[in-house]
């Protein structure tokens, strides 16, 4: 390996923190059906140059990792909806950060109607690496639905100009929009792969109070996924994008203090699929599948597999509070042994069958006889 290939290898192999900076609803013309910037972000104020600097030196002061890399991020509303003075003077102070060395990079979260050529030029002015758009939809029904305000063309312009000036494109969307459906959100994938993200989000749609979701709910006329429908289309869009090589950076809202558990004091969350550990329980249930697939190939009755994986991999391949090693004992009377192994690339796995059903009759056959030897 020649030295430059050697430090581009170290220079990818480092650790990545963002420092999120809140933006709530600054910027943003609509109210979303399902939308509470203010619940979501966890951010009741508006933020002034003040507070953001303050943020990103809590980060800096708390991250450990020296030589790690560092994203400042504007999270909440939507950034470039912003007067154009305040998005300068809060691109100012993260830019600093970056000339200092303190910092690798920039990214910003926005509407895909809220971005042209002069607003590029202006982001590329300060550094800005990376450019999130909230889609949400491809079905311009559905957006109309949940009140968003643009339409999926505008998705595939801004999409294309943002690739087209260099920057890192970013998607995200959501699963159980009201009238959505699989087949939309399916669709929505393969939509939003045509449009090549780099990075992307996935969020089941979670019935927040005081928006107008909430009043939806509860007049009957909105019915949110259950944790399982949610997994179920989550799991199959995570595989879509992943078998395209895009990064699903995140899947389900992040558990804050307001976004916990429905009916738990200050959970802002009156009901939908959440779950503080949702992307584990995606993630758990296409382990348990691709483990379920491998035996059922085998024209045998299996006793025992064991799975190989990175030890990244292993809470997940067990499944939260065991729930793989549990379901695959009650329902197949399978057991499941995990065993770790850092040369395995992580997201692979080495899966052996190490006990049929066969040998483990043998196997007590052998005991009884020693038994009443």
């Amino acid at each position: 390996m020649n030295e430059a290939k050697r430090r581009e290898r170290e220079e990818n192999m480092k650790k990545e923190y963002i420092i999120p900076v809140f933006v709530p609803h600054l910027g943003c013309p609509n109210d979303c059906i399902f939308c509470n910037q203010k619940s979501i972000s966890g951010q009741r104020k508006n933020i002034t140059k003040e507070d953001a600097k303050k943020t990103i030196e809590y980060f800096l002061n708390n991250i450990k990792d020296k030589e790690a890399k560092k994203e400042i991020a504007f999270f909440g509303g939507s950034f470039t909806g912003i007067e154009v003075k305040k998005q300068e003077e809060l691109l100012q102070i993260a830019y600093e950060y970056i000339e200092k060395g303190q910092v690798n990079s920039i990214r910003i979260s926005t509407r895909p109607d809220y971005i042209d050529k002069e607003t590029l030029k202006r982001l590329k002015k300060y550094k800005v690496k990376t450019i999130e758009l909230g889609v949400q939809s491809a079905n311009d029904y559905v957006l109309g639905r949940a009140n968003r305000g643009h339409t999926f063309k505008d998705v595939q312009k801004a999409s294309k100009l943002i690739r087209w000036y260099g920057f890192e494109l970013g998607h995200q969307m959501m699963v159980g929009l009201p009238e959505s459906n699989r087949i939309d959100e399916i669709n929505t994938a393969k939509a939003l792969i045509k449009l090549k993200p780099k990075i992307i989000r996935i969020y089941p749609v979670l019935v927040i109070k005081g928006t107008k979701l909430e009043k939806e709910y509860n007049e009957g006329i909105y019915e949110p996924l259950t944790v399982v429908q949610a997994v179920e289309i989550s799991k199959q869009l995570v595989t879509m994008f992943t078998n395209k090589k895009i990064d699903v950076i995140r899947v389900g809202l992040q558990n804050t203090e307001d976004i916990c558990e429905p009916g738990t004091q200050n959970s802002e969350v009156v009901a939908g699929p959440f779950h503080p550990a949702f992307r584990q329980l995606v993630e758990s249930s296409m382990w348990y599948d691709a483990i379920l697939n491998k035996i059922k190939k085998l024209n045998v009755q299996v006793k025992e597999v064991q799975v190989t994986v990175n030890p990244i991999d292993v809470n997940n391949v067990i499944g939260h509070k065991k729930e793989n090693v549990i379901k695959l004992k009650e329902t197949y009377e399978v057991d499941l042994i995990v065993k770790q192994d850092e040369n395995i690339k992580q997201g692979k796995s080495k899966i052996e069958i190490t006990k049929k059903y066969n040998d483990f009759l043998e196997e007590n056959q052998n005991i009884k006889e020693e038994v009443k030897k």
